[in-house]
C-alpha cells in the first residue's frame, strides 16, 4: 500500500482574487490556488488539501490579517454549510464579480462580439429572499471541527440527530440547521418544531446509508402574500405517528395555509412520481406578478427568488420587444410562468418543456388568468422542436428560451437556427454554457443587449438575460 503524501503548509499568503464555485484564489510559486470561505485581502496560513498539476486546493489554517473588504456574515452556520459562500463579502463587491463573471464566460468562451454590458440588477432583499428550501433528516448529524475541538475530541461529541442540509460533495453527511437566513423566521420556527417533536417523541429520523428511518425530508414553500406550503416526506407508512405529527405541526402553526405528506420508500428523495396526500387546506398555494396569479403546488416549479424572478421576467418581456402580432415560442417554459407573462403582448405563444406535470400547471395557469392563446407541448425538447413543429404551428417572430445549467442541445440550436425567428430572448443560469450556445448562434444573430440579474446573492450564481437579432443578410 502507497504512503500518503504529506502536502505542505504555505503561510502568509496574500488572497487575490474570486474564482469559479464561490472559492477564492491566490498563487503559491505561480500555481494557481483554490481556497473557501476567503476574500481578497485576507492574509492566511494554507494547508494545501489537493495538488494537481495546474492547481492547488487548500484550506485556512490560519487568518494572519482578515481583509478591509470583509463583512461578518449573518448565518451562524457559515463556514459549515456551503450555500452562501459569499456572505464575507459586502453586496456590491459580490455583484462586482457577477458582473465580471458573466464578462469573461462571454469572451472567452462564446468569443462574440458584444454590446456593452448593461450594469447587474441586485437583489431587493439580500436575506430571507428565497421561496422553496429543502431539509433532510439525518439520524446522525455531520459534526465540524470546531465541535471535535469544543467537545475534547472527537469520540465526546454527541452526534445527535439532525435536520438540514447536505454538506457538499457528502451524500450521507447532513449538516443540522437551527437558523436559516435564506427564508422568513417562520421558516426556521416550523423546522425546528419539527425536530424537537420528533426527538420528544422518539420518531426515527433516516439513515442516509441504510436507507431505514421514518423522517426523510422536508420541504416549505412560501408566498409573498404569507401563503405557507410544508411538505413532510415519510420514508415508510407509520399512520398513528405521522398523523399525531401533522396534527401537532397544524395546531402549532396555523399559519401553514398547505399541509401535505408524501410516502416515499424509494432510493432517491425524488417526489415527482409519487403521490402527494393532502391533510390540512389546499392542496397549492398562489402566487401574484403584476396582475397574474400562478398556482404553485407541490411538485411546481417556481423561480425560488419572487421578487426577483419579476425583474428577470421584465427584462426577457422588454427584450422581446412585442407587439401583439407576433409569435412566440418560449423553450423550457416550466410552468409558463414567462409564457403567461407575455401572452398578452403577443398573438400566440407556444411553450415547450420536459415535464409532463409542469405542462399542466402551465397549462392551468392560463386558464386561472384568462389567458387564451398559449399553446403547451410537453416532451423533451430536441424531438419536439423539429421542423414538422415548426411547419405545423407556424415559424416563430421570437424565441425565448431559458434552458437549465446545460444550456441547449445542439439539436435545439440547430432547429432555432432554421426557424430563423427574428429575435431570440436567451435567459441562463449558466453564463458559461449559454456563451457557448452564443457561439453556435453567431453566424446568424447579433448579440445586442446582455443584462445580468442577480437571483442568488450570497452565492455565486447568476442569472444573464442576452438578446440576439438577426444579421441582415
Amino acid at each position: 500500500m502507497s504512503k500518503k503524501k504529506n502536502l505542505p503548509l504555505y503561510e502568509n499568503i496574500l488572497i487575490i482574487g474570486i474564482a469559479a464555485e464561490g472559492k477564492a484564489l491566490t498563487r503559491i510559486n505561480d500555481c494557481v490556488v483554490f481556497v473557501p470561505y476567503c476574500v481578497p485581502g485576507d492574509i492566511v496560513d494554507l494547508q494545501i488539501t489537493k495538488k494537481k498539476h495546474n492547481f492547488m486546493e487548500a484550506r485556512v489554517e490560519r487568518f494572519v490579517k482578515y481583509s478591509d473588504r470583509r463583512c461578518e456574515p449573518q448565518c451562524p452556520h457559515f463556514g459549515n454549510c456551503g450555500g452562501c459562500k459569499w456572505q464575507i463579502l459586502p453586496y456590491e463587491e459580490q455583484l462586482r464579480y457577477k458582473q465580471q463573471q458573466i464578462t469573461d464566460n462571454l469572451t472567452r468562451i462564446g468569443k462574440v462580439e458584444l454590446p456593452a454590458i448593461s450594469p447587474i440588477l441586485g437583489s431587493e432583499r439580500i436575506y430571507e429572499y428565497r421561496n422553496k428550501l429543502e431539509f433532510t433528516f439525518s439520524d446522525q448529524r455531520w459534526v465540524s471541527w470546531e465541535d471535535i475541538h469544543a467537545a475534547g475530541g472527537i469520540d465526546n461529541v454527541e452526534r445527535g440527530h439532525g435536520v438540514g442540509f447536505h454538506i457538499t460533495n457528502c451524500f450521507d453527511k447532513v449538516l443540522d440547521i437551527t437558523d436559516c437566513r435564506l427564508m422568513p423566521p417562520l421558516n426556521n420556527q416550523i423546522r425546528n418544531f419539527i425536530r424537537d417533536y420528533a426527538v420528544s417523541h422518539n420518531l426515527t429520523f433516516f439513515n442516509l446509508r441504510q436507507q431505514t428511518g421514518f423522517l426523510r425530508t422536508m420541504i416549505l414553500r412560501t408566498t409573498e402574500h404569507g401563503a405557507v406550503m410544508l411538505i413532510m416526506v415519510f420514508a415508510e407508512e407509520q399512520t398513528d405517528a405521522q398523523n399525531a405529527l401533522l396534527q401537532a405541526i397544524h395546531e402549532n402553526f396555523p399559519q401553514i395555509t398547505s399541509l401535505l405528506y408524501v410516502i416515499n420508500q424509494k432510493a432517491n428523495d425524488t417526489i415527482n412520481d409519487l403521490p402527494v396526500h393532502l391533510f390540512f387546506g389546499e392542496d397549492h398555494i398562489m402566487e401574484q406578478m403584476e396582475d397574474l396569479q400562478f398556482k404553485i403546488g407541490p411538485k411546481s416549479f417556481y423561480q425560488t427568488n419572487t421578487r426577483q424572478a419579476y425583474e428577470l421576467y421584465k427584462v426577457a418581456r422588454q427584450a422581446a420587444q412585442l407587439s401583439g402580432n407576433e409569435l412566440v415560442f418560449d423553450l423550457y417554459t416550466g410552468t409558463g410562468t414567462i409564457a403567461n407573462f407575455v401572452a398578452r403582448q403577443a398573438k400566440q405563444v407556444i411553450g415547450i418543456e420536459y415535464v409532463p406535470e409542469a405542462i399542466e400547471d402551465a397549462r392551468v395557469n392560463s386558464q386561472i388568468n384568462g389567458i387564451t392563446n398559449t399553446l403547451f407541448f410537453a416532451g423533451d425538447m430536441k424531438d419536439i422542436l423539429n421542423r414538422d413543429f415548426i411547419a405545423e404551428h407556424g415559424r416563430p417572430d421570437v424565441i425565448i428560451t431559458d434552458p437549465p445549467r446545460a444550456g441547449m442541445h445542439e439539436d435545439v440550436v440547430n432547429t432555432i437556427l432554421f426557424a430563423a425567428p427574428e429575435r431570440i430572448v436567451y435567459v441562463s443560469c449558466n453564463p458559461a454554457t449559454q456563451a457557448r450556445d452564443l457561439a453556435l448562434l453567431d453566424d446568424a444573430y447579433k448579440v445586442t443587449r446582455v443584462q445580468p440579474v442577480d437571483m442568488f446573492p450570497h452565492t455565486q450564481h447568476v442569472e444573464n438575460v442576452v438578446l440576439l437579432e438577426k444579421r441582415k443578410s
